[in-house]
């Protein structure tokens, strides 16, 4: 072997050695930022992240917000004659309001970038888990260049919590990367700008222009609003985007944003996929489901 050989080997050995020699410190802080994160939540902790969800009314008061609605007449057992009527449409919205009149997005955020993160982090995660997580991550990494530039192991120990920590670990640092070099810092305002940043698809790019911005260019549509739309019968369709389309040509525009919100909170408590609570729904007379569990009419 020759000397270059051998000096091309060291050099290499004693590199991999320098970076190996990093590790245990690189895990040895990203361990002591996540300590509160991974810790059993505490009561106050879970009220915090749990505080902007609009608890669903049950019983006498839920039959009381149905009652106030109109009956949608079957057609045949499972199906409604005339699903999209304009005035059962409204009624359908009335009834939402009624029920969860200041629903907002119930993931935790003070600005655009965290609302966009934490939205990145909610995919096949609860927002509960997610507002327990993200706490720990802002203080490390407040900004989208300080996220940017993490250490990609530790900012997969802080969302380790959220599931899919690895992918979610680099697209949140592909996003504060094409938002700092592209965007100038600041979460851009469309979506065709929203599209281009890593773990930003249609449905996160609608939470951020509808729940920070204000803008009603889409409806968001996640697992909860296709499964209630289709109960609903306001589509057919069976994918998310074909789902949005035909939302967008029903409700008003004025609704898109809210409507998803109140769709979500009603989907996790009362409109289940499976055994779904229907004597407690607000939405039982405006639905003829073939799934339902109960019925008035």
């Amino acid at each position: 072997m020759s000397s270059a050989s051998v000096t091309r080997k060291a050099t290499t050995g004693t590199g991999a050695k320098k970076k190996a020699a990093h590790l245990p410190a690189l895990k040895k802080v990203a361990a002591k930022r996540i300590a509160s994160a991974a810790a059993k939540p505490t009561s106050p902790q879970l009220a915090k992240a749990s505080a902007r969800i609009s608890v669903a009314p049950s019983g006498a008061k839920a039959r009381k917000i149905a009652e106030s609605e109109l009956v949608s007449r079957k057609a045949r057992p499972g199906k409604t004659a005339n699903p999209l009527a304009p005035e059962r449409v409204a009624a359908i919205l009335d009834a939402l309001e009624k029920a969860y009149p200041k629903a907002v997005c119930a993931l935790n955020h003070r600005n655009a970038w965290e609302l966009l993160v934490a939205t990145i982090l909610s995919a096949q995660c609860t927002d509960v888990r997610v507002n327990l997580a993200t706490p720990a991550l802002f203080a490390a990494y407040p900004t989208p260049k300080a996220m940017s530039q993490a250490p990609l192991p530790a900012l997969e120990e802080l969302v380790r919590t959220t599931g899919f920590f690895r992918n979610k670990a680099k697209s949140i640092q592909g996003a504060g990367r094409v938002i700092t070099q592209e965007f100038g810092g600041e979460v851009p305002k469309t979506m065709e700008e929203l599209l281009r940043v890593p773990g930003a698809a249609r449905k996160t790019a609608n939470v951020v222009l509808g729940s920070w911005y204000g803008i009603a260019v889409g409806v968001v549509v996640d697992t909860h609003v296709l499964r209630i739309s289709r109960r609903l019968e306001l589509t057919k369709e069976t994918t998310p985007e074909r789902v949005e389309k035909d939302l967008m040509q029903i409700l008003p525009q004025k609704k898109w944003i809210e409507f998803s919100h109140q769709v979500i909170y009603h989907g996790r408590q009362i409109c289940y996929a499976r055994k779904p609570h229907c004597a407690d729904c607000t939405l039982e007379r405006l639905c003829n489901s073939a799934d339902k569990t109960w019925s008035s009419h």
